[in-house]
C-alpha cells in the first residue's frame, strides 16, 4: 500500500471543484497515490533505463 501525507490528500481535495462527484475525487486520490508509488520505487533505485524504455516502447509501437 502506498502511503501519501494526509496535507496531501487534503491538497488534492481543495482543489477540486465545489460541485465534484466522488468518482473524480477518488480519480484524483488514485492519481496521487500512484505518484507517490512512483517516487518511492526511483528513491529506492526500482527505475529502468531510457534504452530500456524505448526498447520496451518499440516492441508495442513496430
Amino acid at each position: 500500500m502506498t502511503s501519501c501525507r494526509k496535507s496531501d490528500i487534503e491538497n488534492v481535495i481543495k482543489t477540486l471543484p465545489e460541485e465534484t462527484s466522488v468518482e473524480e475525487a477518488m480519480e484524483k486520490l488514485y492519481l496521487l497515490s500512484k505518484i507517490e508509488k512512483g517516487l518511492q520505487q526511483a528513491d529506492s533505485g526500482n527505475v529502468i533505463s531510457h534504452k530500456e524504455v524505448e526498447k520496451r516502447l518499440k516492441k508495442w509501437v513496430d
